[in-house]
């Protein structure tokens, strides 16, 4: 999920990406994330190949009336285990840690929304990969995205050991309701209200955000981070499918979740 949907999106970086899905480094020679110009047609991958290879990769499998989903047994979902097992590994530690130290901050974790809790590759296929804002919208507004697989049971079980949860999004705000729909329907338990869901607002951004309406995605990310661990919090783990979701700092360790279908600057 990150910088909102509507904007910036890099669709030429997201096929190179592919090539080498889930690890968040974009080939040479193809158009990237630093916006290498292709000094021929042989530097740019084929769009139908990589498109194949993204539907490969997540296990694309369709049901009676034609919609396509993700597989619980694809490559993607064990990639996406992996790295759970690994967190959840680190948040026993800190629960652990915490129950050592009286008057130790609480702790929290944070969580972008899309490719991070909830999975858009219905969305991105229906679009075709052509993301547009009416799009996003008319879909949110009707459509449940299915949950990352594994994470509404990782989110609910730190919950259920005293850790915070709060979800960070670069979503709009005008979104929170469906959004909010969508966490819930999805599995999550811990409650994603005003005070545990930051949206981006960019008509009347928040105080604590130096930058405004104007921030980038790490500024708004990370100082939104800040503001959390301003009331008290530590937050121990921080999960994101973009670079951009975990820069920044506050945060103790940090979880990339893969994500070759675009790249978010």
């Amino acid at each position: 999920m990150q910088l909102s949907l509507a904007s910036k999106r890099a669709r030429i970086a997201a096929a190179g990406a592919a090539l080498a899905v889930g690890a968040g480094l974009y080939t040479a020679g193809a158009a990237s994330a630093e916006h290498s110009v292709p000094r021929t047609d042989k530097e740019i991958p084929n769009l139908t190949k990589v498109t194949d290879k993204i539907k490969a990769y997540y296990g694309d499998t369709t049901d009676k009336k034609g919609q396509h989903y993700a597989s619980a047994d694809s490559n993607y979902a064990k990639q996406v285990a992996d790295i759970e097992k690994k967190a959840k590994a680190q948040l026993e530690k800190a629960v652990r840690n915490h129950a050592d130290k009286k008057g130790a901050a609480k702790p929290a974790i944070v969580l972008d929304v899309d490719d991070t809790t909830l999975l858009t590759y219905n969305y991105e296929l229906q679009q075709g990969f052509h993301f547009t804002p009416e799009s996003q919208d008319a879909y949110l507004k009707s459509t449940d995205m299915a949950p990352v697989f594994g994470m509404p049971q990782l989110v609910n079980w730190a919950q259920s050991k005293g850790i915070t949860v709060f979800f960070v999004t670069g979503r709009d705000e005008h979104q929170r309701d469906w959004s909010v729909r969508n966490l819930k329907n999805a599995g999550y338990k811990p409650a994603a209200d005003t005070a545990h869901f930051f949206l981006k607002n960019k008509k009347t951004p928040p105080a604590y955000l130096p930058c405004g309406a104007t921030c980038t995605t790490v500024e708004y990310k990370s100082g939104t981070r800040k503001h959390i661990e301003s009331q008290g919090y530590r937050i121990v783990a921080n999960f994101g499918d973009q670079y951009s979701d975990l820069q920044g700092g506050y945060a103790q360790h940090t979880y990339k979740l893969p994500n070759p279908m675009y790249f978010l600057p």
